[in-house]
């Protein structure tokens, strides 16, 4: 190392002028449990990808780019939760950039930035709360199957496919649902607060909008891709170093070929019906918002 670059080292960081450094974390794909056959995100999947990107020395912001059409409440709270502890204990603000969307538990986590930045074209919002199953009573009486069912508990059974619906057990989850999107709602509106444009029964009525009509509306913050507004924010020198995560397990299960590789391999193939069933939940969550 010579002279310099040693003397530039022992001047006060207030003082340098080194390029500005913006971690970028980027969060895709629906949002609760994670298989081979369905990457997705989770609290446990990303915590460690954002703990780094934070940790990173001499940063001015972090950068997340979200690509999420929802999924679990649960974890996407979580990981909202995640961000805006990590921003306040390490003093960084937060910029959210949305590429294709971020509507229902994507659109969550977004609200987690301090300012909000997505494309003309990109889908934002669907603040509310969806669940939905089957109905195979008529079916397995057809075919000629007989449904036995043994509970303990009166309400166990509720809401069982090969059982007949009943009104008391869609009240119950009705209920459910209505606590779980009053909390969606506090969240969006302590994030966003006075920006937003609406009323509650127009905004948070599970409805989404494209990219210009989110700004108009408060969702976001502005017309922008990350790299057009980090350059113009912190110089054309910015360096964005992009926080990767490790190397998936499909990947990992595919690279070796015995010992505890083998087993969690086999272990992947017995679960190929579930994840093919998980594969088609996804797609038609994505397909909803037309992508």
């Amino acid at each position: 190392m010579g002279m310099m670059q040693t003397l530039a080292k022992l001047v006060p960081q207030r003082w340098r002028k080194d390029a500005a450094l913006v971690p970028v974390v980027r969060l895709s794909g629906t949002i609760g449990a994670v298989t081979p056959l369905r990457p997705g995100m989770s609290l446990a999947g990303v915590a460690k990808i954002l703990e780094r990107a934070f940790a990173m020395r001499n940063a001015r912001a972090v950068a997340v780019v979200i690509n999420s059409p929802g999924g679990s409440p649960v974890q996407s709270r979580l990981i909202y939760q995640r961000i805006r502890q990590l921003a306040v204990e390490k003093k960084l603000p937060v910029l959210v950039f949305v590429e294709d969307v971020a509507a229902s538990g994507g659109y969550m986590i977004a609200c987690a930035g301090d300012e909000i930045f997505c494309d003309p074209s990109s889908i934002l919002g669907s603040i509310g709360v969806v669940g939905g199953s089957f109905g195979f009573q008529e079916l397995i009486r057809k075919i000629g199957v007989e449904r036995r069912l043994y509970t303990a508990g009166e309400h166990k059974a509720t809401l069982d496919p090969f059982l007949p619906e009943k009104p008391d057990d869609v009240a119950r989850l009705k209920t459910i649902q209505r606590e779980i999107h009053a909390t969606f709602i506090a969240l969006v509106k302590q994030s966003r607060g006075a920006r937003l444009k609406g009323g509650d029964d127009f905004l948070f009525t599970g409805e989404y909008w494209a990219g210009e009509t989110s700004v108009a509306l408060g969702l976001a913050d502005g017309i922008g891709d990350l790299r057009t507004v980090l350059r113009s924010r912190y110089g054309d020198k910015v360096k964005t170093p992009v926080v990767a995560p490790p190397s998936s397990l499909l990947s990992g299960l595919l690279g070796r070929k015995s010992g505890a590789g083998a087993s969690a391999l086999r272990d992947g193939v017995a679960g190929l019906p579930d994840g093919l069933i998980s594969s088609l939940e996804e797609r038609a969550i994505w397909a909803k918002f037309g992508l």
